[in-house]
């Protein structure tokens, strides 16, 4: 008994010394694929993984202990190993290794160590550092060499002697981890600011930081990015480091593949990790979209507009949308011009206040009799200054670059202008006229509050308190909509059923205004060609989307029209329900059922967002799609053409059933008619079919083309129009070149592929090539579409190849609504005409 006894406690004492010692690698030790170092509290794991549906290994550290293992940093991204041969260990000169099958070194941690007897250990948050025998001088840590994330307690250097400092890099791909296009890191000058390089451009910034927030993020609330601080410098550098308010929270941030700077939280009752915030997070966010000295304002359309004192530099172009010239200054400023004139041609400030302030700034210091404005005033060259608290004097000298204005928050600039653009300069008003304005003000408050008071019931009727304040719209006889509003009779003849009108709510415009806020930039849902669509709230709580035109949009009164008389007939589970309109003066509103889920593209496009359609849920759209288009097309009393069909048109309920919207472009058929031709041609490149973009000819044929390509689209989660620069030109050709090789499962989005009936998706699959064949003669009907998807039974014919797959410029000339002139084509812009050359 007493040897069997004496192994017991030999192998506890080697099974708890492993045990401690699990977290560290010793000289000798030896990694292989397959093995693991877990750090204290089983937080982090440094070993191999393959990325993505990748087969090449990476040592890299991970999230250990939790379900979705995210990597934070990868050893050999450069040089990864094929097979899995490879190891890794403390090389003879002390550095921590990694070889390949043959023993040949793809990475090490390349310091100087006088000591070539090192020990690497992982820390409990995801440190791995390498250091003496007795830990006491640390060589080299995986914090000071970062790949594309960011921990709390990492520690970013901020050093203006230095420059700017790149200190992450994204993955060429999500399933490449090599170096790709974009780095992060900061900009120490005037007051340092995180930045986003696209190459060697910069493709977005944080704004400078205060002491508190970064100035350019408005957002940056307590709730999810306060934590970050700015360490005072020593020998010439600072850090910036972030703690979470809760040190439980396991919290990171990165920058993506595809550019953006990205937080996420673990959220444990989800399983999943959630994003806290992402940016640039819309196109107002993008680095100097709107030029030197332009302003961009994401509420506003367009989006961008010159200072004041500023005209465009390049009108033209600048009218077209492309807002990459800028602006020029009107009027040069007196010391410009050099002459003299009085006082009252003097140069002077004009305050824009709620910005984000311009790249390229010099902090100032002050003197004691003296202002910022006047440091700005002694420089020619100075054209604005701030004073913000936590920074102090901030001097701009030349252009004025990456400028926004934000609805809350910011910061106030003040732009230098010459006496002309000020509107009356900083003249100087005597006090007897401003006891006189004073007073005239004071006698205009009373009036006002009497007349408040003297109409308060009509008011009240404004405030739509109740669902009974809401008018309803009248149908006369003739057929004509009519309603009165504030006084004034609007009409709305529509030609067509004059018979047999819908009856349709008319909202109130006051109650319209309340539900949303007064159109507030927190209720905005989206925007395309018609205008923006708001979320509303009625008093009896029912949330609604308020789709209100734009009056700028080319899409006027017709389409409304149309729209008002099409959908008010229709009524099935798979179309949206229009609740009723909104018509005042020159405002005109539609009034939808609210669908929390938005739009299909807002997941099928999104890298974030598509793992949640899975293939039960995108079969379901698919099929839900599919049953709406037959009815328009086969059941509803009208025959209707929708003309307009594409992933941003199909809303999502709470439950992720789909519903056909946007009807402003459909057209309705007689009974026996089955084809039209028009000389207006509306629809959205990649989606149109051949022989309605290129001769007007539109049948319900024409929406199997468009149903073909959404299908097709949900099937392999990429857009129609992202292949436009390839060799394929288009979905439908890189499909079909795959279907020809027999190598069809590979459209199959990659976030689904493993866990999907192959059989079902290559039906899909065919199904959707059938439908975009060139001729509408060869595309089936929708009914027979339904039978294919539903039924297994069904045989399915073969495909033919398709020659028409891009719109090219040769084409068409195009009116459309696009970021610029040099876009041919996208998703989210609706044609509004074409004309042959």
């Amino acid at each position: 008994m007493g040897i069997p006894l004496f192994s017991f406690f030999f192998i506890c004492c080697f099974l708890s010394l492993f045990c401690r010692a699990a977290n560290t690698i010793t000289q000798g030790q030896s990694f292989s694929d397959g093995q693991t170092v877990i750090s204290d509290g089983q937080n982090f794991e440094l070993g191999f993984f393959s990325p993505g549906n990748s087969s090449l290994r990476y040592v890299g550290i991970l999230y250990y202990n939790i379900t979705d293992r995210s990597v934070i940093w990868v050893a050999n991204r450069e040089n990864p190993i094929s097979d899995k041969s490879g190891f890794f260990r403390i090389g003879d000169d002390g550095n921590l290794m990694v070889f390949d099958g043959n023993n040949n070194s793809v990475w090490s941690s390349n310091a100087s160590i006088p000591s070539k007897n090192t020990t690497a250990s992982l820390g409990s948050d995801g440190n791995l550092i390498l250091s003496g025998s007795d830990k006491q001088m640390i060589y080299w840590q995986s914090f000071n060499d970062p790949t594309d994330t960011y921990l709390p307690g990492m520690r970013v250097e901020v050093n203006a002697q230095i420059g700017e400092k790149r200190a992450f890099t994204s993955w060429k791909s999500a399933n490449d981890s090599s170096t790709g296009s974009y780095s992060m890191g900061v900009d120490p000058r005037g007051s340092p600011q995180i930045v986003i390089w696209e190459g060697e451009n910069r493709r977005w910034r944080s704004g400078q930081w205060d002491g508190r927030i970064f100035s350019g993020v408005p957002n940056m609330t307590a709730n999810y990015m306060y934590g970050f601080g700015l360490s005072d410098p020593m020998n010439g550098s600072s850090y910036f480091t972030y703690t979470p308010h809760n040190s439980e929270d396991k919290l990171r941030f990165r920058i993506s593949w595809d550019g953006y700077e990205e937080q996420f939280i673990w959220e444990e009752d989800k399983g999943k990790w959630g994003e806290l915030q992402s940016q640039p997070a819309n196109e107002c966010e993008l680095y100097n979209k709107c030029g030197d000295f332009g302003v961009c304002t994401v509420s506003d359309s367009p989006i961008c507009s010159c200072m004041k004192g500023f005209d465009p530099r390049y009108p033209n172009q600048w009218n077209m949308g492309n807002w990459s010239g800028g602006c020029v200054r009107r009027t040069q400023l007196q010391c410009q011009r050099n002459m003299t004139v009085g006082n009252d041609g003097e140069d002077g400030f004009f305050d824009m206040k709620c910005m984000k302030l311009p790249d390229f700034t010099d902090l100032t210091q002050v003197g004691f009799n003296e202002s910022c404005e006047d440091k700005c005033l002694q420089n020619c060259s100075c054209t604005a200054y701030a004073d913000v608290d936590g920074i102090g004097c901030m001097i701009w000298n030349g252009d004025l670059i990456d400028v926004q204005h934000f609805p809350t928050g910011g910061n106030t600039i003040h732009i230098r202008l010459a006496y002309a653009d000020l509107g009356g300069g900083k003249s100087k008003l005597s006090t007897p006229v401003v006891i006189i304005i004073a007073v005239a003000g004071v006698v205009l408050l009373g009036v006002f509050i009497f007349l408040l008071w003297r109409f308060k019931t009509k008011l009240k009727v404004a405030c739509c308190k109740n669902s009974h304040d809401i008018p309803i719209l009248e149908v006369s006889r003739s057929g004509e909509f009519s309603a009165d509003l504030s006084g004034s009779i609007v009409d709305l003849a529509i030609e067509g059923d004059q018979g047999n009108r819908p009856e349709l709510p008319l909202f109130n415009f006051s109650c319209v205004v309340i539900a949303t806020n007064n159109f507030s930039e927190e209720n905005k849902l989206g925007e395309g060609g018609f205008g923006r669509v708001y979320k509303g709230k009625l008093p009896g709580g029912q949330e609604i989307a308020v789709k209100r035109l734009s009056r700028r949009s080319t899409q006027g009164l017709e389409e409304f029209k149309n729209e008002i008389i099409l959908i008010a007939k229709l009524q099935h589970r798979n179309l949206v329900r229009l609740l009723g309109c909104c018509i005042q003066g020159e405002e005109k509103m539609l009034l939808y059922e609210y669908l929390p889920n938005k739009s299909l593209d807002g997941f099928l496009f999104n890298q974030t967002k598509r793992s949640l359609l899975d293939w039960r849920k995108r079969v379901t759209i698919i099929e839900g799609i599919a049953r709406g288009l037959l009815y328009l097309h086969r059941d509803s009393r009208l025959r209707i053409i929708h003309r307009d069909l594409k992933a941003s048109n199909i809303l999502l309920d709470e439950d992720m059933n789909p519903k056909i919207s946007d009807f402003g472009m459909a057209r309705i058929f007689g009974g026996n008619q089955h084809e039209a031709n028009t000389n207006r041609v509306v629809g959205t490149y990649g989606y149109m079919s051949p022989e309605y973009a290129m001769e007007g000819l539109f049948s319900v044929k024409s929406d199997v083309y468009s149903f073909g390509v959404l299908l097709l689209e949900i099937v392999s989660g990429q857009k129609n129009t992202s292949f436009r620069l390839s060799e394929h030109l288009s979905l439908i050709g890189y499909v079909w070149h795959l279907w020809n090789q027999e190598k069809a499962t590979e459209l199959i989005d990659p976030s689904i592929r493993d866990a999907c009936s192959r059989d079902e998706a290559l039906r899909c699959i065919q199904v959707g090539m059938l439908c975009v064949q060139d001729s509408a003669a060869q595309r089936p009907t929708m009914s027979n579409v339904v039978l294919m998807l539903e039924s297994e039974s069904a045989s399915l014919p073969l495909p033919r190849q398709p020659t028409f797959t891009s719109m090219r410029d040769s084409f068409v000339e195009t009116e459309s609504y696009t970021d610029g002139p040099d876009i041919v084509s996208s998703n989210d812009m609706t044609v509004t005409m074409i004309l042959g050359r």
